[in-house]
């Protein structure tokens, strides 16, 4: 296998977590009859331009089809992220009802709605066609396909060349990023502006994030990287900034390469830092299997022990992260007899591989568990707000990584 960006061959295996189903292909009764597509879930990393990049198996059009379960707006703390960002680019790039936006990978809607309120014309791309019609719902245009170079040409011929394209958290979904990022090129009006939103990969590595990888995420991303990939399109990345977001995220600006505006202080010191980090070499990635794999090991200790003394456990969220997590320990429902989710999409359903069954929240008052699993555990305060209620049995919240923890 050679690299997706620059073509060298792969032969740095970084995490190995063995064989998983698509993490987003829930199952409804009737698939629970049927086999299940496993594929193997490795990822390598790169030591010409230090790209993490997952091995290929899986086709995109097989991960992000139309029953694609994973709906934006169930979390109120990203439809505030996304608000709060509309607002801020609005005043940054002074956009008004002559302006035109792009948003790729629109999913529900949840950010494009802002710019639809505040009058400024704009379009989503956007394949997968649950979350196509949700959005629509919402009043936001769209075009259902897949985007790359073709889709980017086409739209830049029909004279629809944006003043902003946004992605968030499409960047590391794309099986082939080169041909994304001059799509990117070609979309982007002169003097326009880009925005991408992705999880960093010195955040991964850091608090031992291996249950963010999964087959729709083909590439964990440095800034270096993305530099790196922006300048062979003839773009660049003149601004960044670090996020909370998805357990540590970057915000990168790109423009055109021949664009007037300076490179802000913010990305020399962040590439800095990557640098001093070792990013650039072997060693980050050296041992982080084993990190892995101690996680995994105190997360079933914890499940068995629970078992063994009578308590019940459940989990919340029914997150891809999650499902990479129970599936590399290989929990099934004798150990976490099911999963709470608020998305009406997945309630219903089964959890891929695990097959563990997903109920509406309202199931924990049933049940009263004594301990819930938190599993997008990005979202811990959030959830635990949301279920402060169980504490009135004496309930307690677990979330597993970076390491096991009990509040």
């Amino acid at each position: 296998m050679n690299c997706r960006h620059c073509q060298a061959p792969l032969t740095h295996v970084f995490l190995d977590l063995g064989f998983a189903p698509p993490s987003n292909a829930y199952l409804t009764d009737a698939d629970l009859h049927a086999p299940e597509t496993w594929y193997p879930l490795k990822l390598y990393v790169c030591d010409r331009c230090w790209l993490v990049q997952t091995e290929d198996y899986a086709r995109a059009d097989e991960l992000f089809n139309k029953d694609y379960a994973y709906f934006s707006s169930t979390s109120t703390t990203w439809l505030e992220h996304a608000r709060r960002y509309a607002e801020a680019i609005r005043e940054r790039l002074a956009l008004g009802p002559e302006s035109f936006v792009i948003e790729i990978a629109a999913n529900d809607g949840y950010l494009l709605k802002n710019f639809v309120a505040a009058g400024i014309p704009c379009l989503g791309i956007e394949p997968t066609a649950s979350t196509a019609a949700a959005a629509e719902a919402l009043g936001v245009p769209i075009l259902r396909e897949f985007f790359g170079e073709v889709p980017g040409q086409a739209l830049a011929a029909q004279g629809k060349q944006a003043d902003l394209v946004v992605g968030n958290n499409v960047y590391a979904h794309v099986p082939d990023i080169n041909d994304f990022t001059r799509g990117l090129k070609a979309v982007l009006k002169p003097g326009g502006t880009i925005t991408l939103e992705f999880p960093h990969l010195l955040r991964l590595i850091d608090e031992t994030q291996f249950d963010t990888v999964y087959h729709e995420h083909f590439s964990y991303l440095s800034l270096y990287t993305v530099t790196r990939i922006f300048a062979v399109a003839g773009l660049r990345v003149f601004d960044v900034e670090q996020l909370p977001t998805h357990g540590g995220s970057l915000r990168v600006y790109g423009c055109h390469v021949d664009d007037p505006r300076p490179t802000e202080a913010t990305v020399p010191k962040l590439l800095v830092e990557e640098s001093a980090r070792g990013l650039r070499t072997l060693a980050p990635y050296q041992g982080f299997q084993a990190r892995a794999e101690r996680i995994k090991d105190e997360l079933l200790l914890f499940l068995i022990e629970q078992k063994r003394a009578g308590k019940k456990v459940v989990g919340y969220g029914a997150a891809a992260k999650g499902n990479t997590l129970l599936n590399y320990a290989g929990v099934k429902p004798d150990l976490l007899p099911f999963v709470c989710d608020a998305a009406p999409a997945k309630q219903g359903k089964f959890l891929p591989g695990s097959r563990i069954p997903i109920r509406p929240p309202d199931a924990l008052m049933a049940a009263q568990p004594d301990y819930v699993l938190i599993l997008p555990w990005n979202l811990r305060e959030e959830i635990m707000r949301q279920l402060d209620y169980i504490r009135q049995w004496g309930g307690r919240f677990v979330t597993a990584v970076p390491e096991l923890k009990i509040q």
